[in-house]
């Protein structure tokens, strides 16, 4: 995949997808987020975090995208991106997620999901030392909050790398695999979880004061029975 960084081009080969769920540092946020999902008909995790495996062809950086129905979801995170020296990148992602397949497997419907995420990335050593100061914000309809908050409520990157499968990291188990990209985890959204057709996300970065933004457009493909 393409990037910007600096207005100069980065291209990734991307191999494998993970995504990250219950990755909260605190049990409280990460219950909170459980009986969220529970009000759906989510059934709890057997462990937190848990990590999803996903097809890389999910991948878009499209502006517009289509989905089947009007019950799913999106959920702003940060995408860590492993390229082949092993550095790490980062940008906006959303995991967007077929609510009324959830409710059967979590797996399955996030594998049968699109995965947008931005085009614009950031060096992770760019931002590591104040990680946890980095805000999270999405925005639905017509510009309604529908998460905000900051990295501190979500694991920080050593401890999320050192949680993964092995298949995940490299052979000293500390480094993102080369070619890999984790989702980091989300945050409780404001009210209800629910369908919007716009979702914009921004990742604020107060101390640089700079910012990586994205959004898209669903388009619904009628449900035929």
């Amino acid at each position: 995949m393409n990037f910007t960084h600096c207005d100069q081009e980065v291209a990734i080969d991307i191999a494998r997808l993970a995504i990250a769920g219950w990755a909260g540092r605190d049990s409280e946020a990460v219950q909170h987020h459980i009986e969220e999902l529970a009000a759906i008909g989510v059934a709890p995790p057997s462990q937190t975090p848990l990590f999803y495996r996903c097809s890389v062809g999910l991948l878009t950086q499209d502006e517009h995208t289509q989905v089947f129905g009007r019950q799913g979801s999106g959920e702003i995170e940060i995408c860590l991106i492993s390229d082949e020296t092993s550095r790490l990148w980062l940008t906006v992602a959303s995991d967007y997620t077929d609510r009324e397949l959830e409710a059967w497997s979590v797996a399955h419907s996030k594998q049968l999901c699109v995965k947008p995420l931005g085009r614009e990335i950031w060096a992770l050593d760019e931002v590591i030392e104040h990680w946890d100061s980095l805000i999270l914000e999405s925005r639905i309809d017509d510009g309604v909050v529908y998460q905000h908050g900051q990295l501190s409520a979500l694991l920080d990157v050593d401890t999320l790398i050192s949680k993964l499968p092995g298949e995940l990291v490299d052979e000293s188990g500390q480094h993102l695999r080369p070619g890999t990209a984790l989702f980091c985890g989300t945050l409780p959204v404001s009210g209800a979880i629910r369908f919007s057709e716009r979702f914009d996300m921004t990742l604020t970065d107060p101390i640089r004061q700079r910012h990586l933004t994205h959004g898209y457009r669903l388009h619904i493909l009628p449900v035929v029975s």
